[in-house]
């Protein structure tokens, strides 16, 4: 059984997209979309900086529609599964059939703007920490006034709040965790922080007519498939300001049996957790258009008929 997953916001760096646009309709379909939200994801995908795609408006739909670009190259795909993290659920809206392609990148450029806009009200951030019990880890983190705004698994929680508590944490680390690793995004996502961008995600979720999932769709707010495009459209307007617990989904991927994984651009980072916290499932994960022949195989191996 095949799962197919999306990043979440930090998976971008400068010039990932470039090799994508070499390949046919690439280029015309990025073009599209980037007429359709009014956002260049041609120049950012391809010019930008390091610090114009860490801007929270940019980096979102510049995620998203790496995802879809990188899906439509793989081909036809029937996933046992569909799951993102972060961002990376509206990616996984679209596989599902919840949204089209272009609705799902209105959306999420509406999101990213929102939580820019929140995030400009207090400096704050997130920080990884790798290694560790979470018994431990989360009551610390509770205690300097940080939430663990990602649950994802072996031995990686996520911390955010202000760049003082940030710091705080610096110097005094929860036993047990070996490095704490600053991300490259722009606020403390999935906290209280962006409340406020909840209220305009909402606003605009609620022009929309979503399908009902065609594929098993596994939320990060719980790790439960969701049966109803209405509740998985609730669920991505409230995971703005809600934990996400990649650690259920991965439960979740095992419980479905799952015996592949692939993660589409950019890919890297969930397929790092899965190698940890699923032994025996096979994954690939889609960097450039040289890694489409391994995912192909994949399918081919993983799919049932």
């Amino acid at each position: 059984m095949l799962v197919l997953v999306a990043p979440g916001q930090g998976a971008q760096t400068p010039g990932f997209l470039t090799p994508w646009l070499d390949l046919p309709g690439a280029a015309d379909r990025l073009a599209a979309w980037s007429d359709a939200i009014g956002l260049d994801l041609v120049h950012y995908g391809t010019k930008a900086d390091a610090d114009e795609i860490r801007d929270t408006a940019v980096a979102q739909p510049l995620l998203v529609a790496a995802g879809l670009l990188s899906a439509a190259a793989l081909g036809d795909v029937n996933p046992g599964a569909v799951a993102g993290h972060s961002v990376g659920e509206f990616t996984a809206a679209a596989f599902a059939g919840v949204l089209d392609d272009t609705a799902a990148l209105k959306l999420v450029r509406t999101r990213g703007l929102a939580m820019a806009e929140a995030a400009a009200i207090a400096p704050t951030g997130m920080s990884a920490l790798l290694g560790g019990d979470p018994e431990v880890t989360v009551p610390h983190l509770e205690k300097l006034g940080l939430t663990p705004a990602n649950v994802n698994g072996a031995g990686q929680i996520v911390a955010a709040g202000t760049l003082e508590q940030l710091a705080a944490l610096d110097a005094d680390k929860p036993e047990g965790v070996r490095r704490v690793v600053a991300l490259k995004v722009a606020g403390a996502f999935h906290t209280h922080h962006m409340a406020p961008a909840v209220a305009t995600l909402d606003r605009a979720a609620r022009e929309l007519s979503p399908s009902d999932p065609t594929v098993t769709y596994v939320s990060n707010k719980d790790g439960r498939s969701v049966d109803t495009g209405a509740e998985v459209l609730t669920r991505l307007v409230g995971q703005v300001a809600s934990p996400v617990r990649w650690d259920l989904c991965m439960e979740t991927f095992q419980a479905l049996g799952a015996t592949a994984l692939i993660e589409v651009c950019p890919g890297g980072t969930l397929t790092g957790i899965a190698k940890r916290a699923l032994p025996g499932v096979a994954t690939v994960a889609l960097k450039t258009p040289d890694d489409l022949d391994a995912a192909r195989t994949l399918v081919a191996e993983h799919t049932a008929v």
